[in-house]
């Protein structure tokens, strides 16, 4: 019960903040999403160094991962030109020259690893602000705040992965029987995986209704996209964790794990939902 309690509270909070700093301001989003960057970041390098034997700077690399979603913030909110991501630039040279100075036996797997969570964690979460900085209609209206900041499309894709999630336990935990992919996490079924997309289909139909740039069936599409990779980025987390033994990424949300833990289905939908935004919009 303890464990429950402590697992519903700080579900609690952290969809308050989530949702609470996405449609207050871009200002609130930046800064709360800049932190959940660099925190993310630390936790997989932190992994990183402690299972995989690298000596991957965290200082250098968190603050590298910081310039790049500053970077694309910035830019995307019009505050300076695309000059910004010399910056981003700029990190990547330090990061092989340092290797030269560094005592690591295995450079290479350093390296590596450094730019596996650039690519991994930074640039996921860096391409929020392009989902955010859209403009939409809202129940018809255009919507244009402070240049161009739309908190709608991101909101609907932290819902869909939040509704997906919820579908996928409620079907799979009664008539879970299938396993989805056992070798990496035994515990998903084929009838949690449909639950959730169907849920999240569902309220891509209900969500036409708010986001009326797009149709029904777009609408439905996006619910299916975030959905489906959504999954896939959960099991690449669980994989991850799987190949170096441990069970969590962290102890940041009391009951239920790291930052990582929290956030891994958006590494991949995020992308892919971005994606789906652009193709809709060609």
């Amino acid at each position: 019960m303890n464990n429950f309690i402590k697992r519903a509270l700080s579900g609690i909070v952290f969809v308050a903040l989530i949702v609470g700093s996405i449609w207050w301001s871009p200002v609130s989003f930046g800064i709360l999403f800049l932190l959940i960057t660099v925190l993310a970041s630390r936790e997989f390098y932190n992994l990183m160094n402690i299972y995989q034997q690298t000596k991957i700077s965290l200082l250098l690399n968190c603050i590298g991962s910081a310039t790049l979603f500053g970077s694309v913030f910035l830019y995307k909110m019009q505050v300076v030109g695309k000059e910004i991501m010399l910056v981003y630039l700029l990190y990547l040279i330090i990061l092989f020259i340092s290797g030269l100075y560094r005592k690591d036996e295995n450079v290479l797997k350093s390296w590596a690893y450094a730019l596996m969570g650039q690519l991994y964690v930074a640039l996921p979460f860096s391409l929020l602000s392009i989902i955010s900085l859209t403009e939409v209609s809202f129940f018809g209206i255009e919507i244009v705040q402070n240049t161009e900041y739309s908190p709608f499309l991101l909101l609907a894709l932290f819902v869909f992965i939040w509704v997906n999630d919820t579908g996928a336990y409620l079907v799979g935990s009664q008539i879970g029987k299938n396993r989805l992919f056992e070798r990496i996490s035994p515990k998903k079924s084929w009838e949690g995986f449909i639950g959730g997309i169907t849920l999240a289909m569902l309220f891509g139909y209900l969500s036409s209704f708010v986001l009326t740039d797009y149709s029904a069936f777009q609408c439905v599409g996006m619910g299916l996209v975030v959905s489906v990779f959504a999954t896939w980025g959960d099991l690449t987390e669980s994989l991850i964790k799987r190949t170096i033994g441990v069970k969590d990424s962290g102890d940041f949300l009391p009951g239920h794990g790291g930052i990582l833990d929290r956030f891994d289905s958006v590494l991949l939908a995020a992308p892919a939902f971005l994606i789906y935004l652009t193709l809709l919009d060609l």
